[in-house]
């Protein structure tokens, strides 16, 4: 299975959204590019709205079905590892391998020698196309990225061979993710990354990097846009000279994680695969539920009555909600507003300040990501949230439908 040249991971936490995504996806071919969408869900997230993975399956399909859609899609077993990825086998045809916990443990002694060995041929002056100045290796920088990567890549191949093992090598893509890590791995880093995954037997075909720079859930990047795109254009050319040089898929590509937007990386994005004719894999994943709130707000009535509830219990519970996504939002808590407050806005106000328009007054980054990790509350509410999904159907869809589209698509690929 070779993956399309661009692909868009796109979540739909609660499953309602399939057919308002994928409309996103006909716009954009509509408009001359062509886009596969993938639809993700975590292990965590599974677990926190008890669904199961042939949820995501199923829905993915029924869009596909009901909108007719023939080009290319996926469904990612989002974020595992050995522990986590059996239930995912079957329904899914997209494996992110996150081995990033593992990075900087030892590897053993022979194997790290071994991986030294083989890539001793690059001591020197390292001449990669696309990057200006030659790239100086040493025999201690390869121990030193060996033994910072090697056991992370070699976990990286136990999970994968168990997934051949089980559902046949050519029937799923590999994404090999590194991205939650403490520090960005440079463009010599990412070469000997790829080195030791291509000698591990991995074909992967998307790589996600820790990128320079903050990349917080649902709002815009934090960083050095001159450095990120210095890193990015140089990561792409160190792929397509991976591709070459270790054999691995043609179709190698980097993934952005945490992207949906990150407005001000997206024109450096563009630029930089138009220059190299690279593909791009980009996770959008949590937006949609934020779309969703937005679209209870504009509803007015027991839409917007619901969605203040959500947020008041989801400040309420602000360190429970907050933790586990600790290094991925950065909330001022002096900045979130006052449940009173909240209660006294309307459906506008209450959109406004949760839609991510940097131009808006209103527009509230804090609120933003609270409600983005606070999608737990939701979930307890069940069906009582679920219906109103479906009793406010179709303006939601149209909130979610323009997010991809006008906010994320256009702005990266048109």
């Amino acid at each position: 299975m070779k993956i399309a040249k661009y692909s868009m991971g796109i979540g739909d936490r609660f499953a309602h959204q399939g057919r308002a995504q994928l409309q996103a996806f006909i716009k954009a071919r509509e408009a001359g590019v062509e886009i596969a969408p993938v639809w993700n869900k975590s292990f965590r997230e599974h677990a926190i709205i008890q669904t199961d993975h042939t949820s995501v399956r199923n829905e993915a399909d029924a869009a596909i079905k009901a909108l007719d859609w023939q080009g290319p899609y996926y469904v990612d077993a989002d974020h595992i590892g050995l522990k986590t990825v059996d239930s995912f086998i079957e329904v899914s045809d997209f494996f992110t391998l996150d081995v990033a916990d593992y990075i900087g443990q030892k590897p053993m002694d022979l194997e790290l020698d071994a991986f030294v060995d083989r890539n001793s041929k690059y001591i020197g002056k390292l001449e990669i196309p696309g990057i200006d100045e030659p790239i100086s290796v040493s025999k201690n920088d390869i121990e030193t990225a060996g033994t910072k990567f090697l056991f992370a890549v070699k976990e990286a191949g136990k999970i994968y061979k168990h997934i051949e093992e089980n559902k046949g090598k050519e029937y799923f893509i590999t994404e090999v993710s590194m991205d939650e890590s403490e520090d960005p791995q440079t463009p010599a880093e990412l070469f000997f990354i790829l080195a030791a995954i291509a000698q591990e037997g991995i074909p992967a075909q998307t790589i996600a990097p820790k990128f320079t720079g903050r990349f917080n859930k649902g709002v815009d990047y934090v960083g050095d846009l001159e450095q990120f795109s210095r890193e990015f254009e140089q990561d792409l050319a160190v792929i397509r000279f991976a591709i070459s040089e270790f054999g691995l898929p043609e179709t190698l590509k980097l993934s952005v994680h945490s992207g949906s937007d990150k407005f001000s990386i997206y024109e450096p994005i563009k630029r930089a695969i138009k220059k190299f004719d690279a593909g791009l894999h980009i996770k959008t994943a949590g937006t949609t539920w934020l779309e969703e709130l937005i679209g209870l707000a504009l509803a007015g009535g027991d839409g917007l009555i619901l969605a203040k509830e959500i947020y008041g219990r989801a400040l309420e519970r602000y360190d429970e909600l907050a933790k586990p996504y600790a290094a991925v939002i950065d909330i001022d808590p002096d900045e979130l507003p006052s449940t009173d407050t909240v209660q006294s806005w309307d459906g506008n106000i209450f959109a406004q300040a949760l839609r991510h328009d940097q131009t808006c007054e209103l527009y509230n980054p804090n609120f933003r990501q609270l409600l983005h990790v606070g999608y737990k509350v939701a979930a307890e509410m069940r069906e009582r949230f679920s219906n109103a999904l479906e009793k406010h159907q179709n303006i939601i869809a149209k909130n979610v439908t323009e997010n991809i589209y006008d906010r994320h698509i256009k702005r990266l690929f048109l």
